[in-house]
């Protein structure tokens, strides 16, 4: 699989001198894997816009073919309808249109023994963020973390009959296919009994996407895995609540605060704040069920943030917070290689009477792309501090454990602290002065211009205030006149 990413890759950089970009190419290459892939597996599609009658043109009549099928799959009432709508064409060359048409039609896609997200797409994307690293943080997720948290949540279905797995910013679906993935190891390929299986595949998965593409890549993969999942193209934050209560949450909202110039105005929300990822945290709380597990991948500043402790205050008092995970330095490299991140487990309807904190970050070397990538290691002692109870109510002892990594905090410590769970912390960081472990000067670059934007945002949103208020004074004015 990975020659097939390598040569699919390769190809690729033919294609910019087609004016197709890195990210336009891999939607294009979605387009066209998924017609070919669902042909495989017998889907009903229109016949005369199936992979066969695709692959026989050439020339201008495979241009205006290929567009042409990308319009009619868009108006099917299915999962198709919802994968292509809104596609268009970005090809221009036929000869390079037919040749990535070769390329896919060597393969038989489903007959491969790999998932087709971890092998094929997620080596495509990766290889696209790091070529273009702006934007490409908001759907991709280090699949070693998404398969650690996915442990340690445990998202078993066969619990209940209406147990229900979400993503709020699902990307391309990764913590949602990871879920499916760990319940077919779980059940050994799958073997349940019919009704269950259809409920399973029908009505448990779900997410939320802001920005189509992604949202393509999600559905695609999912539908692969026999999944019909709902989901919603929108804001989960800025639009009003409308999802059902979940049993299970597990999340990567998007860093930075692109798009957060104001508050938004929800009535479950305790805290106004246009902190997107503080949001986040409080989107999740709300959508949970009493009883219902949580997992959601959070930045630094979300730590200690203004207003951060409000929000932690209030998800204390509602919501038991009994684990964080401190990840490593470069954890997202190559896509956000300077955001330090953590993950907070938390179950609704209970409140906080301890914290555990692993720190897997302090005196750990910087994780790179290519010398000290991460790997299943960073995390194995961690999930066997979480213990076996995905809600953290194993009996924990952090002196079974060799390094100082693994320590509780009392409710009325994280008080004393005005609920800043970041100062929470014990180890003394000796790597200060080890040049090993500063970011490489690409990395540099790329936080210093995430912090630009961040003051651009910034800004913009003083002036939106400003503006505001002093149309607001002219109402007035021209009112009393």
């Amino acid at each position: 699989m990975i020659d097939i990413v390598g040569k699919l890759w390769g190809f690729c950089h033919t294609l910019r001198h087609d004016g197709i970009d890195y990210g336009d190419y891999i939607e294009q290459l979605t387009y066209l894997l998924f017609l070919k892939m669902i042909e495989e597996k017998g889907a009903d599609i229109p016949a005369d816009y199936s992979w066969a009658v695709l692959r026989e043109k050439s020339g201008t009549d495979l241009l205006d073919h290929y567009m042409n099928t990308l319009r009619e799959l868009a108006k099917q009432k299915n999962m198709l309808g919802d994968i292509y709508g809104g596609a268009i064409s970005r090809f221009s060359n036929p000869v390079n249109l037919k040749r990535l048409v070769n390329l896919i039609d060597e393969t038989e896609w489903t007959g491969l023994n790999v998932d087709v997200k971890a092998a094929a797409y997620e080596g495509l994307l990766e290889k696209s963020a790091s070529e273009g690293k702006k934007g490409a943080g908001q759907y991709f997720t280090p699949r070693i973390l998404i398969q650690t948290i996915v442990r340690c949540m445990k998202p078993d279905p066969r619990k209940t009959k209406d147990f229900t797995i979400h993503d709020p910013a699902t990307g391309t679906g990764g913590f949602l296919v990871c879920a499916y993935e760990w319940l077919m190891e779980q059940t050994g390929g799958g073997a349940l009994e019919r009704e269950e299986s259809k409920r399973i595949h029908t009505s448990t998965y779900s997410g939320t996407e802001l920005v189509p593409r992604p949202r393509r890549l999600a559905l695609m993969n999912l539908y692969l895995h026999g999944i019909n999942a709902n989901i919603y193209l929108g804001d989960a934050i800025y639009e009003p609540k409308r999802e059902e209560p979940y049993e299970c949450v597990m999340t990567n909202p998007p860093f930075g605060t692109k798009g957060a110039n104001q508050a938004p105005v929800r009535d479950d929300f305790t805290v106004s704040t246009s902190n997107k990822q503080l949001n986040f945290v409080q989107h999740v709380m709300s959508i949970l069920n009493l009883g219902g597990r949580a997992a959601i991948v959070v930045p630094d500043n979300v730590l200690f943030a203004d207003q951060a402790g409000e929000v932690f205050k209030i998800l204390t008092e509602d919501c038991n917070l009994h684990t964080v995970l401190r990840l490593p330095n470069g954890t997202f490299t190559p896509y956000s290689p300077g955001t330090k991140t953590n993950v907070i487990f938390f179950t609704k309807g209970y409140s906080t009477e301890t914290i555990w904190i692993y720190d897997a970050r302090t005196n750990i070397p910087r994780i790179t792309k290519k010398d000290r990538p991460l790997t299943p290691q960073h995390f194995a002692e961690f999930e066997i501090c979480f213990g076996q109870n995905p809600e953290g109510l194993s009996k924990r002892d952090p002196k079974d454990f060799k390094e100082d990594r693994w320590r509780s905090f009392s409710i009325s410590e994280v008080k004393e602290r005005d609920f800043k769970i970041d100062s929470l912390k014990w180890l003394k960081d000796e790597s200060l002065s080890d040049t090993d472990n500063l970011p490489e000067p690409d990395e540099l670059a790329t936080d210093a211009i995430a912090e630009l934007e961040g003051a651009v945002n910034e800004l913009n949103a003083i002036i939106t205030i400003l503006e505001n208020d002093n149309s607001d004074s002219d109402n007035a004015a021209r009112g009393t006149k």
